[in-house]
């Protein structure tokens, strides 16, 4: 008998606790992430399949041709290309990665095929989770499986651009 007393009592206290901290808790408010500016821009960190991916590749050289052959190797490594064009003015950098909130988990996925040699220009007015890919002179050629791997584990996780909150996850 006096076991079971025991036991309710210890029941009682860890009903307790439960309600004491589900009431106290402060992990997000009305979607917005905690600690985030009212308003503030949420983040896809997101890092998702290659078919899921969506991009736009632009040609900022002088190379003929150069979107589309690129385009041909995302389109085989089963991204989802949506456009090929023509930048109006050349880059020399390698790439210039283009990308909004929603694109912000693809980005920083299409920088491990630059071997994080990609320059990521965040567009905090960008409404859609595509990625613009621009290819500049020093652009060469696409990272290997083995390369993406190995720059995806040294680039870690992505991280929100300065003036977003990550977007709380969805379980």
């Amino acid at each position: 008998m006096r076991a079971l007393v025991v036991v309710g009592l210890l029941a009682v206290v860890a009903l307790v606790f439960v309600v004491v901290a589900v009431v106290r808790d402060t992990q997000s408010v009305a979607g917005q992430a905690a600690g985030c500016p009212e308003g503030a821009p949420l983040a896809d960190l997101t890092l998702r399949q290659y078919k899921d991916v969506k991009i736009n590749i632009y040609n900022a050289t002088d190379q003929v041709g150069l979107a589309a052959s690129v385009a041909d190797d995302f389109r085989n490594r089963k991204f989802q290309v949506k456009k090929t064009g023509t930048e109006r003015k050349q880059v020399d950098d390698i790439a210039i990665l283009r990308y909004g909130p929603k694109g912000v988990g693809s980005a920083h996925l299409l920088r491990a095929f630059f071997l994080d040699n990609a320059t990521p220009v965040y567009e905090e007015g960008r409404k859609d989770d595509t990625v613009d890919v621009v290819l500049g002179n020093g652009f060469q050629q696409l990272a290997t499986t083995t390369e993406v791997n190995q720059s995806l584990g040294d680039l870690g996780s992505p991280v929100a651009p300065a003036g977003t909150c990550p977007m709380p996850v969805k379980k």
